[in-house]
Order: structure tokens, then C-alpha cells, then sequence
């Protein structure tokens, strides 16, 4: 039997000083007996959490040494059921062990000599389709974040996207007021007519630009709250939005359902909603239509995978949210090749920047909108050797 030796939880270095801020990966190596080591991201990369991720992860390593990686089963349910805590859930904890269950499947893998999605069931598909996403930042792998203010800058920025080869993209186009402040006017409420007008403008000058063969999903973070949803998504009905994502937050399904029910577009959600548990009222209800769980934080692979079969029961399609570093790129790509209810690949403007990029050994990029499965055993990603010797490491043993 293998056994789990030790575990490094790695507070990633990089340098995103010009590109944007808040961006801190947190990955973790388990590493066996057999010489065998698996990688996997917490994931945290954005936004407050980082720290509590990275401690969450020196904690949960504590009660897995001396277990055998390949029982990834009975792993999780210890992580869930042997600390007290877990059991109730939440999106640090589940974060952390997300990133540890991802690193037994990448130690199965590479044991057994054959990608992760051959242990998933094998390949639906071998192409996979992929949507530029937050273009509110700009787009382009040379380009340092932008916030994009007019409608003709949305325009062309999508344009970009479209000449690239993509056939869908995703933009907020509410959140960034007149002067070009990112999330610092209040949505909630019922809101103005020149705070819609302003979105609005922004979303039909894309639909003019890029024509009517373009899919676009319109995401909202969850700033807006009930109301404003239901006012913004029947304004944009109109210009033909492929889903509307996180209208309202995750806490309370019902509002998440009154927004379905008064708005014609369908919904999306899920990268704050956490393990079979919490996706339950939305696949019961049918609120959503499209479920967007996070590898890296809902739980991992051992867990994600269970969601998507359950939303198939529902006709719920998937969309995994990708926001992270390349190993959360690498776990979707498996994850989406395998699940019969695939939609599309979300390719986030910072997985395109070379601060990310170069902190792992693989770069998988699509080619005209499409990406190829990894075909490496395991999750076919890790980080560099460069990458960890200037990061900070933490040991469990």
C-alpha cells in the first residue's frame, strides 16, 4: 500500500505587480512513499481567503499522513467528517481540501500511467470549446489589466476575442461605474435607469460589434440583489445573452429562483456554492440551468464530479469555473473531456498573463476557441522547480 509521507502547502511567488493585485495562488505536493507526488491548487487565487487557505491546508495535511493516496474516497470523507468543522461547511475549508483531493488523483493517475479523465470514465469529447472571459479587464496575453469604461472600448475589445477564434465570451458590464472604479457603486436596490442604460449600452455595442453568431453570457458577480437583477435581465433579454450569471448570491435559492422565473435568459451559478449539499435547492427548483462548480473549491475532483452527475438528472448543464493558476486550468480541462453535460471552458483573462503561466511547467492554451484534452498522467500540470524554491513552503509530516 502507498502510503502519504509528507505534504508542502506553497504560498506561490509571482510577480502580477503590473498586471493586477490580490492574485496568490496556494498549491499543494503530496508527496508518498513511492517516490510519487501529486499537485493541487486551493482555490483562493483572488480576491480575501488566500491566508486562510493556506493554514486550512497545514491542518487538514496533519490528519492524512501515513493514509494511502489512491483511496481518495475514504480521504474526503475523513477531511469532512473527522474534523468537527467540516462538516459545516464553508468556502475556505472546502477550498483546502479541494486542493489536497486534487493531488491524490494527480498521485492515481500518474501511478496508474494514464490521465485523470481516463479514471473519470474516458473522453466524451476530445475538443473542447472555450469563452474569453471578464472582458471588462481587457483581453490579450501582452496586455496589463484595463478597466474598460465606454462602450466602444467593450466593442473592441471583444472584437479581439472574436479575431483570436472564440465564438463566446463573458463580461460584467454593470459593475465598473463612468469613471472606471471596479465594484464601488452599489447595486443593490432597485437601480437607476442611467446606471441599467450604462450596461446596457456597453453589452449592445458588443452584440453590434461582434454580430449575431457570437454567444454572450453576462455575469454579474452577485452584486446585484433581487430586483435589480429582474430589472437588469429583462432590459438585456433583448440582445441575446446565452446565461446570466450569479444575478443574485448564492445564500438564499429562493431569490435565485425568483430571478428564473421573471427573467428569460438562463441562469448560471456555482463558483460560491459548495459540495452535493449546497447545489441541491438549485438543481430541486431548477433556478439554474447552467451549474458552475470550482474544482479547487467546491470540494475537488472526487466531489465535482458527483455534482455534475446529479445536475445531469436535472438537465442542468456545466460550465466549471476556472479563476486560478494553471493546475485549476488542467483540473477542468479532465473534469469537462469526461462529464456528458459539458457546455463550455471558462478562459479567464489572468490565466492568459505570464506572471501565471510561467509558475507551472505546462502552458494549455486553446487555439481558435478550442482546447486539447492533457494527455499526460495525472493532471499533466505542476509547478516549475523554479517556482517553488522562491515560494514559501510548509512541510507537514
Amino acid at each position: 500500500m502507498m502510503k502519504i509521507t509528507s505534504i508542502d502547502v506553497i504560498d506561490v511567488a509571482n510577480d502580477f505587480s503590473s498586471a493586477t493585485s490580490k492574485w496568490r495562488p496556494v498549491v499543494v505536493r503530496v508527496n508518498t512513499d513511492e517516490g510519487i507526488s501529486g499537485f493541487g491548487e486551493v482555490g483562493l487565487a483572488y480576491g480575501v481567503g488566500a491566508s486562510g487557505g493556506f493554514g486550512m491546508a497545514k491542518d487538514l495535511a496533519q490528519i492524512l499522513i501515513g493514509m494511502d493516496p489512491m483511496c481518495n474516497e475514504a480521504i474526503w470523507e475523513k477531511m469532512l467528517r473527522k474534523t468537527f468543522w467540516g462538516q459545516g461547511g464553508g468556502g475556505i475549508f472546502s477550498a483546502a481540501m479541494s486542493g489536497l483531493d486534487l493531488a491524490m488523483w494527480d498521485i492515481k493517475g500518474k501511478a496508474l500511467g494514464v490521465p485523470v479523465y481516463q479514471l473519470l470514465g474516458g473522453k466524451t469529447r476530445s475538443k473542447i470549446r472555450a469563452y474569453a472571459s471578464q472582458l471588462q479587464f481587457g483581453w490579450g496575453s501582452g496586455k496589463d489589466k484595463a478597466m474598460l469604461v465606454d462602450p466602444q472600448a467593450y466593442a473592441e475589445t471583444a472584437l479581439i476575442a472574436q479575431e483570436e477564434g472564440y465564438d463566446a465570451l463573458k463580461v460584467d458590464v454593470l459593475a465598473m461605474d463612468g469613471q472606471g472604479n471596479w465594484n464601488q457603486q452599489d447595486l443593490s436596490g432597485v437601480l437607476p435607469d442611467r446606471v441599467l442604460r450604462r450596461g446596457y449600452d456597453r453589452l449592445a455595442a458588443i452584440r453590434k460589434a461582434v454580430g449575431p453568431d457570437m454567444d454572450i453570457i453576462v455575469e454579474m458577480h452577485s452584486f446585484t440583489s433581487t430586483i435589480a437583477a429582474i430589472q437588469f435581465g429583462r432590459m438585456i433579454a433583448e440582445l441575446g445573452v446565452l446565461y446570466y450569471e450569479e444575478p443574485v448570491m448564492p445564500l438564499n435559492p429562493k431569490q435565485m429562483k425568483k430571478v428564473a422565473d421573471n427573467v428569460p435568459i438562463p441562469i448560471a451559478a456555482g463558483e460560491r456554492i459548495y459540495w452535493r449539499w449546497g447545489y441541491r435547492p438549485f438543481l430541486e427548483e431548477g433556478s439554474v440551468s447552467v451549474i458552475q462548480p470550482d474544482i479547487c473549491t467546491c470540494g475537488g475532483i472526487t466531489e465535482v464530479k458527483k455534482i455534475c452527475d446529479m445536475a445531469h438528472v436535472y438537465d442542468a448543464t456545466v460550465q466549471i469555473h476556472v479563476c486560478g493558476g494553471p493546475i485549476s486550468t488542467a483540473a477542468a480541462l479532465h473534469m469537462e473531456a469526461a462529464i456528458p453535460n459539458f457546455m463550455i471552458h471558462e478562459l479567464h483573462r489572468y490565466a492568459l498573463l505570464e506572471p501565471n503561466t510561467r509558475t507551472c511547467v505546462h502552458n494549455y492554451m486553446p487555439e481558435k476557441g478550442m482546447y486539447s484534452v492533457p494527455e499526460l498522467p495525472g493532471l499533466g500540470q505542476e509547478l516549475t522547480p523554479e517556482t517553488i524554491a522562491a515560494s514559501t513552503v510548509v512541510t507537514v509530516k
